[in-house]
């Protein structure tokens, strides 16, 4: 069969899927995407999500608005999230027909589903998404790309092995003031870059003082919750959004906030296949409670280049600091010293970086397209990975060479240990 006279869905499948036929598409009633019926079933992009808590459905309902794209299915251990993400989708699309699971392995199973939201706790993205790109899905996986280096780096493998197309949830790429403060940095306006200032809030949630197990609530998949982190007794602090500042699961606010904005940090370096090559730091952590990420964050990374880059709580926001100039960035404004670098065209011979106006857009049109979003597993991956450079140096207090070619940690072998762990039960990385 030619390739112009494949559907499109047959042309998602047919190209990524290099060592297996596609299957005949799944035909959508019409009426699921409005009564106009103005897209074609074999033209639709058809998507599930994983995780459907706060997160994974605010993504979910970015894609709700696009015309070529059906949302068919959830899977959550919660049932309450699953039940009210559904409820969302089935009155969107004035029907009942969203498929519901408890486990994300069966919504992958699914061969009429061309791709995926990963929107779970941290420790989890990668399993979901190795899961899902291995039975010929792609993935929208939402930042930090992973828990740690080892996993990330397993991640990148299985979408190559195996061609997916994965975006990385970190949005900011696809916003204008910070795809600008980057192309003015790597053009050259603010002079030689010497230095970049990162700021990330503290934490929001406070840790309770003491805790003692609880009853696990009704309909929630504890177990699977857990899933590759170790076993512990459940307590309402340890899941769902404060997941995050506890270590087995998550990197508190360094890979919540500090992965977005350390993501646009590498892109102004123009690292997004590599990464510093030091970094230390002396972090703040609990003393008590179930909380154990830190809650007050202080690192530094040198690079190769000689360019130093601070990361440390305070004000959402960051500073590029350059011979001849400075470039501040955040999700509302963008600010040069002196004024008149802001006013500059760009030229024909500066910097153009990848451009996206909406993250969400962007992954549906690569799905169709096969080309690269603006956020790969690769970019995720490296960003992800000072997130975690960054903790560890504050856990060890000391320190710390890293060889970005290699991943690994320079004559330290009890670093080394940090980059990954076993996992509970039968889960593995396996791609």
């Amino acid at each position: 069969m030619s390739k112009k006279n494949l559907t499109r869905r047959q042309f998602i499948k047919h190209s990524a899927a290099l060592s297996t036929a596609f299957a005949v598409p799944t035909i959508i009633p019409a009426s699921a995407m409005g009564a106009s019926g103005s897209t074609a079933p074999s033209e639709r992009i058809t998507m599930g999500v994983i995780g459907s808590g706060a997160q994974g459905t605010s993504n979910m309902t970015g894609f709700l608005g696009f015309k070529d794209v059906q949302m068919v299915a959830i899977a959550d251990v919660d049932k309450a999230h699953r039940e009210a993400a559904a409820a969302i989708v089935n009155d969107k699309y004035g029907n009942k027909d969203c498929a519901l699971y408890n486990d994300f392995r069966e919504l992958n199973d699914r061969d009429d589903i061309d791709a995926v939201i990963v929107g779970t706790p941290d420790h989890w993205h990668v399993l979901n998404a190795i899961d899902a790109v291995k039975k010929g899905k792609d993935a929208y996986v939402q930042k930090p790309l992973a828990w740690s280096v080892e996993e990330g780096r397993a991640l990148c493998d299985a979408v190559t092995k195996h061609g997916r197309v994965l975006q990385t949830g970190s949005q900011q790429r696809s916003a204008k003031q910070f795809r600008r403060a980057c192309e003015l940095v790597r053009s050259g306006r603010i002079g030689t870059l010497k230095y970049i200032n990162v700021g990330i809030p503290g934490n929001n949630k406070t840790c309770e003082p003491t805790w003692s197990p609880e009853p696990v609530p009704e309909g929630f998949d504890y177990d699977l919750w857990l899933g590759p982190a170790p076993w512990e007794e459940y307590h309402h602090q340890r899941c769902h959004y404060q997941f995050r500042f506890l270590l087995d699961y998550s990197g508190g606010q360094v890979t919540n906030f500090g992965a977005h904005n350390l993501d646009i940090a590498q892109w102004g370096l123009g690292m997004d296949d590599s990464g510093p090559v030091q970094v230390s730091g002396n972090g703040i952590f609990p003393e008590s409670g179930l909380f154990t990420t830190a809650t007050k964050t202080y690192f530094e990374c040198k690079y190769a280049n000689g360019v130093e880059l601070v990361c440390k709580t305070g004000n959402f926001g960051m500073t590029f600091e350059g011979t001849e100039g400075t470039i501040y960035v955040d999700r509302k404004r963008i600010v040069t010293t002196p004024d008149s670098i802001l006013k500059e065209d760009l030229g024909e011979n500066d910097v153009h970086l990848y451009e996206s106006s909406n993250h969400y857009r962007n992954f549906a049109d690569c799905v169709k397209s096969r080309k690269d979003p603006i956020c790969t597993a690769e970019i995720g991956h490296r960003s992800s990975t000072v997130c975690n450079l960054g903790n560890i140096a504050m856990r060890l207090g000391r320190t710390l060479d890293w060889d970005p070619a290699a991943e690994r940690f320079v004559n330290d072998d009890e670093a080394n240990t940090y980059l990954g762990r076993g996992m509970r039960g039968d889960w593995s990385l396996e791609a």
